[in-house]
Parts: C-alpha cells; structure tokens; sequence
C-alpha cells in the first residue's frame, strides 16, 4: 500500500495497474531500469545506441523468422537494403509471424484499429510491452499525470462478448471512464456534462475529431468544461491529425492545455508534444526514419513516408515498417529531430437519416468483427454516397459470403442505426491516394 494523491483528494491504494501488470508477467523493474538508462543517455549517445540496436533487432529476426528472412533475402551490407515492412505483410497467421522462440500465449496480442483500412493482429514480448508502458508513464509524468490519474476516455469499444469486458476490465483497472463515440448527438453530450460534474477527472484523453464535437458543443451550450469539472487539467489527443484550428476549438470549449499524441498500436508511440510544445519524437524505443518514394531518408523539413522499427520488439519483425502516415521532421535547437508535422489522420464525420453524428473511426468497431471472426480482409474503405447509404469497398483473401455480409449489416444496425442500406463491392485492389495512406471513411455528404 502507498499512500497517493489525485485531484487534491488524499488516497490509500496499492498501484493496481502496476500490479496487474507484475501479475500478468510483465517485468517492469526490468523495462523501468532500462529506459532509465536510455533516457540518461546524451543525444549522440543515444543516436549511436540506436543504429547498434537496430541490426541486434534485425538479426535476431533474420536469424529466428523464416517469414521475414524470405522477405528479406540475403544479409544486406546497409540498413537502406532492407526492404521496407507493410501493414499487408503481417495480414498472416500469427504462428507464421512470430520470431523463435515466442509463442502466442506468452506474448502480448493487440490488433489495429484499422483505421487505415489495413486491419491485422500484431504481437509484442512481455519485455517490450513493459517498455512501452514504462514510456507512457514517463511521459505523461510530464504533466503530473500517471497511469492511474482519473481519465476520462473518448474512444471506442466493442459494444459486446468478451471483448467488451475486457475493455471495461482496462478501464476500471486504469481509472478510466469510457464515452463511447459512436453517438456523438446532443442529447449524449448533455448527459456527458453531467458526468463532468459529478467525477474528478484529472484529464480528457480520446480521438481528435470527437474531442473537437464535444468541445463545439460545450461552447454552443455557453460551457466551459473546466468550470464543471475543476480537478480537470489536460487534454490529451491521438488516433488522429490535430489541426491548428482544432487546437483552439478544444482550448476554448474545455479551457484546458492540449497536448498531442502520435503513435500506432502495433509500435507504440512515435512522438509526444512536451511541455515546450514541442512534438518530440519517442525514439528511446523506436528507430524513426522518413523516406520518399524510392524508399530513401529525406532531409529535415522535407515530407515523407514515416518508417518505425521496433528496437525491442523480438516477437515480431517490425523492421523499416510504414506505418502508413506522411510527416516532416525538423532538428530543434538542441539538435534534437521533432516530429514538425503530421499528414493525415482525419477522420470524416458519418450523418445519419435521423439526424446521429458518429466519427468515421466507428466503422474500426464494425470491421473488427470480421476481423475477429474470419481473418480473411486485406483491405477496406466504406463510403457514405447517402445519408442512408454506405458502400463497404473490401479487398479480401476471399470471396464473402451471405454470412459476411449480414456480420456488416448487423453491424451498422447496432453501431450506428437500423434500416441503413448497405452495399458490397470486391476489388482485387484498392487505389491509393497520393499521400500513400488510406483513409478508410469517405463522405460523399456535403
């Protein structure tokens, strides 16, 4: 037991994230003492750990994943050889994709959001996983916050079975109060002002483009979110871009200070905005690097494909891996590389017949269904050419069935409303746009 404080309120409770975690076989005093170590390290120290880390990963991968060393072929003489990984590589089973001598169940296993119409099952070592969130309370250590501060979650949730639970098992674990965003209408964000009047959240954490909703809606209703709920101090975005303008929508209508996430769940985070403002990359774990077209580095301040490898990661070869967003990096003063900007990551708003709003990224919560139950979708977009109108746009490993079909439709009857139309169409492939990521919601609305 320790004693902690959380919004001014004194507390008696033992750190339960971090026990459940030690529990689970996550070895955190291992993960905390080497990202200690990492972060003491003077930047060109760091830099040279990263480039020897980098083939120690690559080789162990080379040398224990037949997969990858057939993508690979021969041992290259220099990193640029490497062939660069994409989403559409690790759409395998996952006993093909796991490096010797890992098995399935004694790995972490997540699955992408999709949200780039690419979703895939991915797996991390229990080390790797601990890193990651010993860098998470790093970070947000920052802003006084750590992994058991009151949040208050604007994400997504699968609405039922064994996933929900353990969603819900997460959130109350972590201290977390889920807002679902499937419904984004005024009469749920009524309701969620009421929350934020009874609870002591510490900070808003969610998707962007719902975050910005909510934050219109509070000053449409004349309310400042941090007057209704005072022990609130942060906003803290990701999933999705943060545009200049959105910053001010959020800070006016919650009067608090936003900071912006970037990472993906396959890899964990690539930057975080520090206290200076600035994006910093999270490279303590991460070899990031930004390419063009022909798969080579990009000076500062030009765009390019963002590449990630997992240094720690020996389940799974995220080696050069795209990560599937454009970004510009710029060197700080301190000579530093920040992430500059992001390209990308907006997700369009779905207006249904009867007047609901619901964010783009619902149809992640749709998708996985098939993704859970089949494992069959390379590929996918939906459009809405209609208010009740949407075609599903799937490049798959095989035809779908009526089956298939019906999962999608009862998806969008639960998800979003009942009596929506829905049409298939099966590519062979599905054009990408000039940035290289595909977005996978499109409204054809006005």
């Amino acid at each position: 037991m320790k004693r902690c404080v959380h919004s001014g309120k004194t507390c008696w409770l033992m750190d339960l994230f971090e026990g459940v975690l030690r529990m689970q076989g996550y070895p955190l005093s291992r993960a905390k003492a080497l990202y200690g170590r990492l972060c003491k390290m003077a930047p060109a120290a760091l830099a040279a750990h990263r480039k020897q880390q980098r083939w120690e990963i690559f080789t162990h991968h080379w040398t224990n994943n037949e997969q990858y060393r057939r993508k690979v072929g021969r041992k290259p003489a220099g990193w640029e050889e490497l062939p660069i990984m994409t989403k559409k590589d690790f759409q395998r089973p996952m006993a093909q994709l796991l490096s010797r001598p890992y098995k399935s169940a004694a790995v972490y296993i997540g699955n992408t959001s999709g949200s780039s119409g690419h979703p895939f099952y991915y797996a991390k070592d229990k080390f790797c996983h601990a890193l990651t969130w010993v860098q998470i309370r790093h970070l947000y250590a920052q802003y006084g916050l750590g992994l058991r501060s009151r949040q208050a979650r604007f994400y997504g949730i699968p609405l039922r079975g064994l996933s929900h639970w353990k969603e819900r098992a997460k959130d109350w674990v972590a201290n977390r109060m889920r807002f679902p965003v499937f419904d984004l209408s005024e009469a749920v964000m009524r309701r969620w002002l009421e929350r934020f009047r009874k609870n002591d959240f510490e900070y808003v954490y969610g998707y962007t483009s719902s975050l910005v909703r909510f934050a219109r809606f509070c000053q449409e209703e004349g309310v400042l979110l941090k007057n209704l709920c005072p022990s609130l101090q942060y906003c803290i975005v990701t999933s999705e871009l943060c545009t200049p303008e959105d910053r001010e929508i959020l800070e006016k209508g919650f009067g608090l200070t936003v900071v912006n996430e970037y990472g993906v769940s396959e890899v964990g985070l690539i930057a975080f905005e520090n206290p200076q403002g600035r994006w910093k990359l999270c490279d303590e774990l991460l070899y990031i690097e930004v390419v063009n077209e022909e798969g080579q580095p990009v000076s500062p301040g030009e765009p390019g494909q963002i590449l990630a490898t997992a240094l720690y990661n020996r389940a799974m070869p995220f080696i050069r891996y795209q990560v599937g967003d454009v970004g510009v990096l710029e060197r700080g003063a301190d000579g530093q590389l920040n992430l500059k900007e992001l390209v990308g990551r907006t997700n369009d708003f779905v207006r249904l017949p009867s007047g609901r709003v619901s964010p783009g990224l619902t149809f992640y919560y749709i998708s996985r269904r098939l993704l859970e139950k089949k494992e069959f979708i390379n590929e996918f977009i939906i459009r809405q050419t209609a208010p009740d109108t949407f075609e599903f746009v799937i490049h798959a490993k095989r035809p779908l069935t009526e089956a298939d079909r019906q999962l999608i439709q009862t998806g969008l009857d639960e998800y979003l409303e009942p009596g929506l139309k829905l049409k298939i169409t099966e590519v062979d492939h599905i054009e990408r746009p000039k940035s290289g990521k595909i977005k996978h919601f499109y409204s054809a609305l006005e």
